[in-house]
């Protein structure tokens, strides 16, 4: 049903379709971009009703674009519009501590490898931009990590694809049965990771606050 509607979707968007889903999805809109392109590129390999070469090139600029409206989008706003108003896209304040931390310590390298984890895909851009990360850096970090996340993931699931449509039988279901193993071993280790990040991140935020009221209470004590 899922491949049906997916099938229904590329054959009357094409590959529209697959660069405005990513685009939104890296401005920090909650849309299934990396599933997309990973179903775009076996909908090339299984059908070739579309070319892997413009998919590709579809999601790279989809990627990048969003990536930098998401930016302009955190710098303008800021912190305080995020953290009042960013619950409603998921956005949550554990979220927002741990980007704050993580930018601190990582900048660039957040940008580029949150490319492939799907919490910091959706809110990286709007993050560096609301830290006010230097655009340059920013754009850098953010070409690399478009291309490799979405050239990387396309042409992977394409080849997957050809290669699953040649197997049958006991082999594709053994296949098949591996890759859904290696899905969710990968979830669960990003879902946990994300709690020590965030746990983390939270420590580190209460020992700033607990520096800074001690330093503001020094000054007070210094006036008297």
């Amino acid at each position: 049903m899922l491949m049906h509607h997916l099938d229904h979707l590329l054959q009357h968007y094409g590959y529209g379709l697959v660069g405005v889903i990513v685009m939104l999805e890296s401005m920090g809109a909650p849309l299934p971009g990396e599933s997309l392109i990973i179903g775009a590129a076996i909908y090339c390999a299984t059908t070739h009703r579309l070319d892997i070469a413009w998919v590709v090139t579809a999601a790279v600029i989809g990627a990048i674009m969003g990536d930098n409206f998401g930016y302009l989008i955190g710098r303008s706003v800021g912190f305080r519009v995020l953290a009042r108003y960013g619950r409603h896209v998921g956005l949550t304040p554990e979220r927002l501590t741990l980007g704050r931390f993580l930018f601190r310590r990582h900048g660039g390298k957040v940008v580029f490898f949150g490319r492939f984890i799907a919490i910091l895909r959706t809110f990286a851009a709007l993050l560096a931009g609301a830290n006010r990360m230097p655009w340059h850096s920013f754009l850098f970090y953010n070409a690399l990590g478009g291309i490799g996340w979405a050239g990387g993931y396309t042409t992977a699931a394409y080849l997957l694809g050809n290669q699953a449509e040649k197997l049958s039988g006991p082999i594709g279901l053994a296949v098949g049965s591996v890759a859904a193993v290696v899905l969710l071993a990968a979830f669960v280790f990003l879902k946990r990771n994300e709690k020590r990040l965030t746990a983390e991140a939270q420590q580190a935020a209460d020992r700033e606050e607990a520096a800074s009221q001690r330093h503001h209470s020094d000054k007070s004590a210094a006036r008297r």
